[in-house]
């Protein structure tokens, strides 16, 4: 059992404070308030997720040392967070309530126009009494077997979306139908306000409900008076109506505002703040795309049932949908970790918006010059030469002259994918919070976030596996920037690491916690009602992956959705500038994101190659077998079975060896990609190219510039 003044340790990282303990249901309120999650909150206290869950639901109570210590946390929390300042959804009654302390804070700055990846801060209409009578819909499919819905919030009976048909109909979760009478744009906006009693609840309770999302079919765009097909730009994130357009006319005669983008394929129509109630509504147009198919697939061409089943399960288990996949994913962040919290001033004891502690604040800020992209301002204006980081997934393929005639004489190579790879990196990550400060000759510190300008061109590794310092594999010839992490693995491979310089953050957090747990429930929850479940045997986890897509065509693309919102997510985090008029050394519209911090990007991304190359650097020890090729988060080995099985470490009991891949459901596991004939791989390998590219498929394709 760990000693008191351990886990005092670990608490006072958190917070110093000196509690009482309070009621199941307050600890619950005090963690989210401080923006922990319960495995977090788990780790510090050398606990279990479950029993911090007990303590919450008062199934038991902690004991000694363990009860001290989480007194002590939960006082400090109380006084950060006072229960005064928690504002409850008030139940429907006749007579007007007394309007309660406000939780988020809706200052002047609500009044301008909300950012293209940031919730709008204008209110919404107070959603009217009657509600339109809900039919049920009569789609194809059954509802998904296991519920993943949050409580019904009262505000929302019908739900975060409806998918709209030409006659009128709109399809929302659960099966409804309501009757929609809009001819317009701006009489679609009053009736999802006022009477559709669409919307969601807010992730946290400092965020913002979710703005009501209608989807438009073709034929309920061309009956609202839009295109049927929008075309005629160089690129698809340039598409939108044109200022001059009735429809757009109509939006502004009505006194709503477009945000910047316009009217494209996902349009937020919107009205200036008038109080602390959102009047915002979010509309996407699938015959203009608005559903991309690789992480939409299909859903586009389903009935509208089908599409409002597919969209309302990932918002239930994810967000309301707000663009892109990327988009959402970056949105979930906000939503989980919002940048402020009401706070009471002191002096006048009027509530005003507040820093929200673990959050990324409300300011855009940027980065070291090596973390920044070359056309990044802080690089052109500076006129940096030291080079940047270069910290991204592997594209690596083993020397043909290093296969050994055994692995040429095994007659299988089998691809191994991990999934979510990036999703597992996320988990108890911490990261830097505030602006980047610069250091010479400094001592390195593994549990500091930043980037460190090392030589690690000594470091001698077997050249059957790919270096973990580079993403193409190659050995380090010199100095270069590099993340906390890739240089901690340098140090815990047993050698010297003496870093030149670095750019470090003092504050620091699990900023993407709360992110990773909701995105992995997401994730293992939608392949258990596919089928695939934790309790599987590694024979019934490869069989039941190879039947789950034909499973149920509406889960499928849930799940591939919630991996391009993992990807897509931390990818938008360096997103770059777009339009072939950018000029090096301006700044894009991404840049004024509290969220664009490619450092962040850098620290995931360098975890997970390091989690890779640790797990091959451990088969290699295990079963004397090295990869052919990687490729992100795929693996190639050659293999003398057509299973993963056949070459996976197991010990005598039959259970899987740690520290090797292991086959499962969960993020950082391992499942089947692809099976091909060891010729082929080798073939592949000989002309340059990637088999790990490939082996899903089969055929290769010449000219993909590998």
């Amino acid at each position: 059992m760990a000693s008191e003044e351990e886990l005092f340790a670990n608490i006072d990282a958190l917070l110093a404070e000196e509690p009482q303990l309070p009621p199941p249901a307050e600890r619950a309120r005090l963690r989210e308030a401080a923006g922990i999650t319960q495995a977090r909150l788990a780790q510090a206290l050398k606990s279990t997720t479950q029993t911090v869950k007990n303590w919450e639901n008062g199934r038991s109570e902690p004991k000694p040392p363990r009860l001290e210590a989480y007194q002590r946390l939960l006082n400090g929390w109380a006084a950060r967070f006072p229960a005064h300042g928690t504002i409850t959804a008030p139940a429907p009654a006749p007579a007007p309530q007394p309007e309660p302390v406000p939780d988020t804070f809706t200052g002047p700055a609500a009044a301008t126009e909300p950012e293209e990846t940031a919730t709008p801060q204008a209110p919404a209409v107070q959603a009217a009494p009657e509600r339109p009578a809900a039919r049920p819909a009569t789609s194809r499919r059954p509802a998904a077997k296991k519920a993943a819905k949050p409580a019904l919030d009262p505000r929302f009976p019908h739900g975060p979306l409806a998918v709209l048909d030409g006659d009128g109909s709109a399809y929302g979760v659960d099966g409804i139908v309501l009757d929609c009478p809009a001819t317009t744009i701006p009489q679609l906006v009053e009736w999802t306000l006022k009477e559709s009693g669409l919307g969601a609840a807010k992730l946290h309770r400092n965020g913002k409900e979710s703005d009501p999302l209608i989807v438009l079919t073709a034929a309920a765009a061309v009956k609202l008076g839009l295109p049927e097909r929008l075309e005629g730009h160089e690129q698809r994130r340039s598409l939108r109506l044109p200022e001059d357009h009735p429809v757009v006319k109509q939006v502004t005669k009505a006194k709503w505002q477009l945000t910047q983008r316009g009217f494209g394929p996902w349009a937020r129509i919107y009205r200036k703040a008038a109080g602390n109630q959102r009047q915002c509504v979010q509309l996407a147009v699938l015959s203009w795309d608005a559903l991309d198919e690789r992480s939409w697939p299909g859903v586009s061409e389903m009935e509208p049932a089908d599409v409002a089943r597919v969209l309302g399960v990932y918002a239930q288990r994810v967000i309301t949908p707000r663009g892109s996949t990327a988009v959402s994913g970056l949105e979930l962040m906000t939503a989980l970790r919002p940048p402020t919290r009401a706070v009471q001033d002191r002096e006048s004891g009027n509530w005003v918006s507040g820093h929200n502690p673990g959050s990324l604040g409300t300011e855009p800020m940027d980065p070291a010059p090596p973390e920044a992209r070359p056309e990044h301002p802080v690089v052109v204006n500076s006129g940096w030469t030291g080079g940047f980081l270069n910290e991204e997934a592997y594209q690596w393929v083993r020397d043909v002259s290093l296969l050994s005639d055994e692995e040429c004489l095994l007659p299988w190579a089998v691809g191994l994918d991990l999934n979510t790879a990036f999703l597992a990196a996320a988990a108890r990550l911490t990261v830097g919070l505030s602006a980047p400060d610069h250091f010479h000759a400094p001592t390195f510190n593994p549990k500091i976030p930043g980037s460190w300008l090392v030589d690690l061109s000594h470091v001698e590794l077997d050249p059957r596996l790919p270096s973990p310092f580079t993403p193409t594999g190659e050995r380090p010839t010199g100095p270069a920037w590099y993340q906390t992490h890739t240089v901690a693995y340098a140090q815990e491979l047993g050698y010297n690491v003496a870093p030149i310089e670095a750019y470090l953050r003092r504050e620091t957090g699990a900023y993407l916690d709360p992110w990773h747990d909701r995105l992995k429930n997401a994730y293992v929850d939608t392949l258990a009602d596919l089928g695939v479940t934790k309790d599987l045997t590694d024979t019934e986890f490869l069989a039941a992956m190879d039947q789950h897509k034909q499973v149920d065509p509406a889960l499928t693309a849930v799940l591939a959705a919630i991996k391009g919102t993992v990807k897509g997510g931390i990818g938008k985090l360096r997103e770059g500038p777009q339009g072939k008029h950018y000029k090096e050394g301006e700044r894009w519209p991404a840049l004024q994101r509290p969220t664009w911090r490619p450092d962040i990007r850098a620290a995931v991304i360098s975890k997970a190659r390091v989690n890779m190359h640790r797990k091959l650097n451990n088969m290699a020890k295990m079963t004397g077998l090295y990869p052919l090729a990687v490729l992100s988060d795929c693996v190639v080995y050659p293999s003398p079975g057509a299973s993963p099985m056949d070459f996976l470490p197991y010990a005598a009991s039959g259970k899987p060896q740690p520290g090797g891949f292991r086959l499962g459901p969960t993020p950082g596991l391992a499942k089947l990609e692809g099976v091909q004939e060891m010729s082929w791989a080798v073939d592949l390998m000989e002309k340059g190219l990637n088999p790990a590219r490939h082996i899903k498929g089969g055929d290769a394709v010449l000219d993909e510039g590998e």
